[in-house]
């Protein structure tokens, strides 16, 4: 697929240049910051990155449909072609992989691709520790392990099989390391500081953050990832008001042109993104009132790329109005979430929502509509997943 849906990208753009189309795409999103850029335009191109995420936003930029886009595309599985090349190619094929599971975790709602992410770095794994490729290209496939590690150790993380996602976070952070690629780097330390605020190690958070930005001449993207999750760490902490500063800081960030700097990766961090981390700081500290504004434009998703666990948001946003005692904004909530809940395979999300539920049962005075249909939401949580 790489190489074909660039060829279609670059027949459609004509003569217009690689910048226009990396604006407009942006201005489709709706978003701000330049997340996408001239340099990550050529790199769809040239067939060295999938833009899976921003396809739609970019047949609106080229004024097309996305069937009309992808037409005569051919999906590959580069799942498939691992064992079969030991060079370059071989790095490709596991570039490849990693951009597939990143494809299956944002489609829908997520996928449930933890134990697959698991096994296809394993057998990479096997193969590196008895050198089993071409050692010319060896900073490359290491690179390129790092990448499908750092994925794996997300998935995993989502799936809330946190031993394992520790195991692998370190083991991309190790291959990172090995391959000199600093950009791979950051991200996996934004997830290993990630991890260990959800795990209430609040202050290694808080390190993890601070050591990268003092070290680190950051671009202002990824500066704003870590000052999310400084803000994070300071909140658990109870330093609330520094942590507002921080959030703050993060989205005056976004607002900076850093087009030559970002890394590709960087994609996902958008003010919604913000504004759901500091939605969810306020609500931890118990103020469920002040948390519900952020929660509500995080929830919102207005434009940019989706993301698998996007539903974490309106899981807590239904949890702030339960406590408020908000019973008719709550069930209008619970009615939009419902369709999406079969689809959401984020045990995180999941587990948020089932928690929100038992504690709207468990409230006085709920209304008897929203109380079936919180009934309602808690079975199809709890649905099998295999029933048809």
């Amino acid at each position: 697929m790489p190489e074909d849906i660039g060829a279609r990208i670059r027949h459609l753009r004509g003569e217009r240049s690689q910048a226009w189309l990396a604006r407009e795409v942006c201005k489709a999103a709706g978003v701000c910051g330049d997340p996408v850029t001239r340099k990550e335009v050529s790199r769809w191109e040239l067939g060295k990155r999938v833009p899976r995420e921003w396809l739609p936003f970019i047949a609106a930029a080229l004024d097309v449909s996305v069937e009309r886009l992808r037409e005569d595309v051919h999906e590959r599985v580069p799942l498939l072609r691992l064992n079969e090349t030991r060079g370059a190619e071989y790095a490709q094929a596991i570039r490849e992989a990693s951009q597939r599971l990143i494809f299956l975790d944002n489609e829908l709602t997520g996928m449930p691709i933890a134990e697959v992410a698991a096994r296809t770095f394993k057998s990479v794994h096997k193969r590196l520790g008895v050198g089993d490729y071409d050692s010319t290209y060896e900073r490359d496939i290491r690179s390129a392990a790092s990448e499908l590690a750092e994925v794996a150790g997300w998935v995993l993380f989502d799936a809330e099989l946190h031993d394992a996602a520790r195991r692998f976070n370190q083991e991309a952070l190790f291959l990172a390391k090995l391959s000199g690629d600093r950009s791979m780097e950051l991200l996996i330390l934004q997830n290993i500081a990630m991890h260990s605020g959800w795990l209430g190690r609040y202050r290694e958070e808080l390190a993890v953050a601070r050591a990268v930005i003092e070290q680190d001449h950051l671009s202002p993207r990824v500066e704003a990832i870590f000052r999310v999750r400084e803000a994070k760490g300071l909140a658990g902490c109870g330093a609330l008001t520094e942590a507002g500063r921080s959030f703050d800081r993060a989205r005056s960030l976004l607002e900076c042109d850093g087009r030559s700097q970002d890394p590709a990766w960087s994609w996902w961090i958008l003010t919604n993104e913000i504004d759901g981390h500091h939605g969810h700081a306020i609500q931890t500290a118990g103020d469920h009132a002040g948390a519900v504004p952020f929660l509500q434009r995080s929830a919102e998703q207005r434009g940019g790329p989706v993301v698998g666990h996007r539903g974490m948001a309106a899981a807590r946003l239904l949890d702030c109005l339960l406590h408020l005692r908000a019973w008719r904004d709550a069930e209008e909530l619970v009615a939009a979430i419902v369709p999406t809940v079969g689809e959401t395979a984020s045990v995180r999300t999941r587990r948020l929502l089932d928690e929100a539920v038992r504690n709207g049962l468990a409230a006085t005075g709920a209304p008897p509509a929203l109380r079936d249909a919180l009934k309602h939401l808690g079975d199809a949580v709890r649905a099998d997943p295999y029933a048809l």
